[in-house]
């Protein structure tokens, strides 16, 4: 059975993350706990919010290591994403340091403000199960991931930007799959099968 346990950073998305992860049938338990957290079979970082206010939550919980050292499948979303990289412009955070690169701001230009909210299109690099090439997904951010060699999907803002990476068990959407129609609830059945 799932053991489904979403990490309580203290803001952000969790109750629809949660909800969305009902819908599918599991049963997710919001925690801050590190004893939860380790005995979940599968682990989802959530966020909506700051980088700097999250990563003080996580090590104020005593979190940060053993996020590092997780062996389950884990899922960050958004916010959650850009904290498995190493720096964040946003407040020159350090951040869990899991993926080499910075997330940086996004430049606003015309037809391109920031926050880039709203549906766009993923290209997928590798096949992943749960994404689709073509598919539609909604992003709600205002800074976004370096394009790297473990990004499996991007999009175009005006240059590409990481919509998906994987790095061995950690996989990461800057886009919100709990708000991302059937693509969304294909990504999400997908992390639970792993």
């Amino acid at each position: 059975m799932t053991r489904l346990a979403i990490v309580d950073v203290g803001c952000g998305n969790t109750g629809s993350v949660a909800m969305a992860f009902r819908r599918l049938g599991a049963v997710p338990v919001i925690t801050g706990d590190a004893d939860e957290i380790v005995a979940a079979s599968h682990v989802v970082l959530p966020g909506v919010g700051a980088a700097g206010f999250a990563m003080e939550r996580i090590e104020a919980l005593g979190l940060a290591s053993l996020l590092s050292h997780l062996t389950q499948p884990v899922l960050g979303i958004c916010l959650g994403m850009q904290l498995l990289f190493e720096r964040s412009e946003e407040e020159g955070i350090a951040c869990l340091g899991l993926v080499p690169g910075q997330v940086r701001k996004l430049a606003p230009a015309p037809r391109r403000p920031v926050p880039h909210m709203g549906w766009s299109k993923l290209s997928v690099g590798s096949a992943e199960p749960g994404l689709g090439d073509g598919d539609y997904v909604y992003f709600a951010h205002s800074f976004a991931c370096d394009d790297g060699p473990y990004s499996i999907a991007t999009t175009d803002y005006g240059a590409p930007i990481t919509a998906a990476m994987r790095r061995g068990n950690y996989l990461g959407v800057q886009f919100h799959p709990e708000r991302s129609g059937k693509a969304g609830a294909r990504l999400l059945e997908a992390f639970l099968e792993q």
